[in-house]
């Protein structure tokens, strides 16, 4: 345990300004509701930053990069999560989340079916279901109205504005309601992170709340979102692309990478060795990138013209890679949206 935790319950709580939680403010609790993939990623996430920090201050990624706002000292939450509880509906679920989690289960409680308990015991909920869960009711359990009551929800869901998880809890809005936040109500944030957030190299998306959060809750969102990997924040009707891009993302930069090294596999290299030259080839560009390289001038540099880069590029562009990439995250992005409306076969012919 870190010089910077106390024991407390069984539970390692981060000291602020000297004080554990406990004696200060007391525990904060988050519930991730639905803890699949990206949840467990995200959990995982926080705790391990916990662990290694025993603080508040910024963790920053393998790659050695923070948030900008998560640099800023006075950025920093009062209260940060000190328990946590990952409510599941299968054992196959259950089973998961206490292998991924196994190093920090005195922190975590899981819950298997007990959606209203776990909101009702925590101070921030993580919404990790699946967008058609929602149509299932999850959030319109009896007694689940009240559990939400003046909490904060951190909505992960792909392609769902914040006016649909509002109806989906309080109906359809008054006219009195229109332009001003109903007291008592929950307040419901909508992000986008990604599978990376398991290594903590996240590219997480938070879209800007109307009204905007207390800075108390930005804060801590930020806080939270940091700890697995960069933050930016962009309006709410730019979400369905940054789920494309930064959601969907790993999915198509794998099958680019695949693809790469089945390309040296048939010329003659070691699957292995393929497969790591080509994770770590694509690794060092994107790092380039982000040190401010514009991609277009960086392949430039690489392609010699007359050389084996430009043949290559040559083909790639032949075969319309550039076209049909974009047009995969178009693609993307407007299924995004349509599942947010609860729409199935999004991927149906066109």
């Amino acid at each position: 345990m870190s010089r910077n935790d106390v024991q407390t319950d069984g539970l390692n709580v981060p000291i602020l300004n000297g004080k554990a939680h406990e004696e200060t403010e007391g525990q904060m609790t988050l519930t991730v509701l639905g803890c699949g993939t990206l949840g467990i990623a995200i959990l995982s996430g926080i705790l391990n930053s916990l662990s290694s920090n025993g603080s508040t201050q910024p963790s920053p990624s393998p790659s050695g990069t923070t948030t900008p706002a998560a640099q800023q000292e006075d950025e920093f939450p009062s209260r940060v999560p000190s328990r946590f509880i990952a409510c599941v509906t299968r054992d196959a679920s259950a089973k998961r989340v206490k292998t991924a989690l196994s190093s920090h289960l005195s922190s975590v409680t899981i819950l298997k079916n007990e959606n209203l308990k776990g909101v009702q015991q925590a101070d921030v909920i993580l919404l990790g279901c699946k967008p058609k869960n929602l149509k299932d009711g999850i959030l319109r359990e009896p007694g689940m109205r009240e559990a939400l009551k003046g909490k904060l929800v951190i909505s992960i869901l792909a392609g769902t504005p914040i006016e649909s998880l509002e109806e989906n809890v309080y109906g359809p809005k008054t006219s009195t309601e229109k332009d001003t936040f109903a007291e008592g109500r929950c307040r419901f944030v909508r992000v986008m992170p990604n599978t990376s957030s398991l290594i903590r190299s996240s590219m997480t998306v938070i879209a800007d709340s109307t009204p905007p959060l207390s800075p108390t809750q930005s804060t801590l969102v930020t806080w939270i979102l940091s700890r697995i990997g960069r933050v930016v924040n962009l309006p709410p009707y730019m979400m369905d692309a940054a789920t494309a891009l930064c959601g969907s993302g790993p999915a198509f930069f794998a099958l680019m990478l695949e693809a790469m090294a089945d390309g040296a596999v048939a010329m003659g290299l070691p699957r292995a060795e393929a497969q790591t030259m080509a994770a770590q080839t694509m690794k060092g560009t994107a790092e380039m990138v982000l040190n401010g390289q514009h991609p277009a001038l960086l392949r430039e540099q690489v392609c010699t013209p007359g050389g084996c880069t430009a043949g290559g590029l040559q083909v790639l562009e032949d075969g319309k890679v550039r076209a049909s990439v974009a047009t995969g995250v178009r693609t993307a992005s407007v299924a995004a949206s349509r599942l947010g409306r609860g729409e199935q076969g999004v991927n149906g012919p066109r």
